[in-house]
């Protein structure tokens, strides 16, 4: 009776280590969608936006490879607090900052908080829950990961239009309150390990900071800086190209690294690693990239495109114990799981493909209704690969592997969605204008016959109505945006292809954690994970 007391006040100081990482990634989904409210309340112009995006993604790359190491290092509950406090202390002062130097650096610091707060609440999951509840532990790890940044466009609307821009700033108070009530509850007290600071990996931390920050802002500022046209691009691309061998190196040889890339030698985690990268950037097809169509085609404000994904959150919540459920059971192979998910976001990607000028919010429903059933679908069944083929003991390690490229695929995302519409919104832009100029007298200047879109000049030149010629221009950017997007969607559409094909190529059967970690005598004993709950709960 006491240990299982003892095992529900660690599921309650587990929850705060989840509501912490809740508020961060709020924080940074938030702020983004309400970017030009923040600007335009601190008197700033649009370059400052973009290393206020810059600076925090590339800290986030930083502290999602070192947290698991840290929570070892000083224990999980002390680092919990204090991954709490960094991200409140960093997160509230900015509603009151109008410094650009004090915004960018209490921006990068509650990057890095973010970044900490993801691997924290995976390796959370790992070492409290026993195995017969690791797979819903997972599943909510995913929601955190899925579902609360579609809640970000809800909330931007909320604080942005009707209260004041500060808000999305203040509303990690109460969060960050009742996190910190519950960790402090619940959170079980570990010894820390402080002896491993005596080989601490200095120059692993060196490379991997370098790196990592460099390849980002690269990623994050190239199209803005026009690439290799910018001596800032080609120098942080040469310093970050030149640390990655050496961080491979140093973490190869080193007998306490922040990664064991060694790892990826496993077909599972390798294909789990890989897989929910992927995935980091697909997802774009139910967040970013709608959103971006309601705001420059319909010319939408978040608290009027909220409602697109608000509702994949609401299908992903409502699915999500169906799907603990599911990759719970023996008989239930999490392969079949995550390949019929990948199935309904590929529907739902040739779907939105079909986007037109005239489309609203109600045509994207349908597809963002697959969009919710599948994103939770495909990365609780890569989660559970990947973290069914290590032990404990390896734990930490594979944590971080998966966190670190996760996050910087965020940024790989972003990167690729400016690529498509640099050359593919540049190529439908000069067919459209080529179009225009050789069809000119039946479509900018001539008598139309058709009422419903006039020529914009009359015959003899003249304005046919005022701002006739700015009208014109309106819908050219448009129908330019529709198209690009189509693309994107098709982009999109042929990287969850590629990730279909390798599932049925790359990973091997795996288990429900309660059966594979299991002992020996007791697999074949029951069949249900109730039969082994005190053997897999960890002392």
């Amino acid at each position: 009776m006491q240990a299982v007391r003892a095992h529900m006040t660690s599921i309650i100081g587990l929850s705060g280590v989840l509501l912490t990482a809740i508020m961060t990634t709020l924080n940074e989904q938030v702020s983004a969608q309400g970017l030009n409210d923040i600007m335009g309340g601190m008197g700033l112009s649009h370059d400052p936006s973009r290393w206020f995006v810059s600076l925090y993604t590339s800290a986030q790359v930083i502290g999602a490879g070192l947290s698991p190491w840290m929570a070892i290092t000083f224990s999980l509950r002390r680092w919990a607090f204090f991954v709490l406090g960094l991200a409140v202390c960093s997160i509230v002062p900015t509603a009151f900052c109008q410094t650009p130097l004090l915004l960018y650096i209490l921006r990068s610091v509650q990057g890095l908080a973010g970044g900490f707060a993801i691997p924290l609440l995976m390796f959370s999951i790992l070492k409290i829950l026993p195995f017969n509840l690791r797979a819903y532990g997972l599943v909510a790890y995913t929601l955190v990961s899925t579902c609360f940044p579609y809640l970000g466009t809800m909330l931007a609307g909320l604080w942005t239009d009707l209260l004041s821009w500060q808000w999305i700033f203040l509303q990690a108070i109460p969060l960050g309150a009742l996190a910190g009530l519950l960790i402090w509850y619940g959170m079980p007290v570990m010894e820390p390990q402080h002896h491993r600071l005596q080989i601490f990996n200095g120059y692993g931390l060196l490379f991997f900071a370098v790196a990592a920050w460099c390849l980002t802002t690269v990623l994050s500022l190239g199209d803005w800086l026009d690439w290799f046209n910018s001596p800032l691009v080609c120098v942080l691309g040469a310093i970050g190209l030149a640390a990655v061998p050496l961080l491979i190196w140093n973490e190869w040889k080193h007998p306490l690294p922040f990664f064991r890339f060694q790892l990826l030698s496993r077909n599972n985690y390798i294909y789990g690693v890989g897989g929910i990268s992927l995935f980091v950037v697909v997802s774009l097809s139910a967040s970013a990239v709608p959103l971006q169509f309601l705001t420059k085609v319909v010319g939408y404000r978040p608290e009027q495109s909220y409602l697109v994904t608000l509702e994949v959150a609401a299908v992903e919540i409502a699915i999500a114990p169906l799907v603990g459920y599911l990759l719970n059971r023996r008989d239930v192979d999490c392969r079949i799981v995550g390949f019929f998910g990948m199935v309904c976001m590929f529907i739902a990607c040739c779907g939105d493909s079909l986007v037109t000028s005239v489309w609203q919010r109600p045509e994207f429903y349908l597809w963002q209704f697959l969009q919710g059933i599948g994103g939770v679908m495909v990365l609780s069944s890569l989660l559970l690969m990947s973290t069914n083929a290590v032990v404990a003991e390896e734990s930490p390690f594979a944590v971080a592997l998966v966190n670190m490229p996760r996050a910087f695929m965020m940024v790989g995302g972003t990167w690729l969605m400016e690529l498509v519409g640099r050359w593919r919104g540049g190529l439908h832009s000069d067919r459209l204008a080529d179009h225009l100029g050789q069809y000119r007298y039946a479509l900018v200047q001539g008598s139309s016959p058709l009422i419903q879109s006039p020529t914009p000049l009359l015959p003899d030149g003249r304005p046919r109505y005022r701002g006739s010629m700015g009208y014109l221009k309106e819908q050219f950017h448009h129908q330019t945006a529709v198209l690009t997007l189509s693309d994107l969607f098709c982009v999109l559409a042929a990287l969850l292809g590629v990730l279909m094909v390798f599932i049925l190529l790359v990973p091997v059967r795996t288990y429900p954690p309660w059966v594979v970690f299991a002992p020996r005598g007791a697999r074949k004993s029951s069949d249900h994970p109730a039969a082994h709950h005190k053997e897999t709960i960890r002392a």
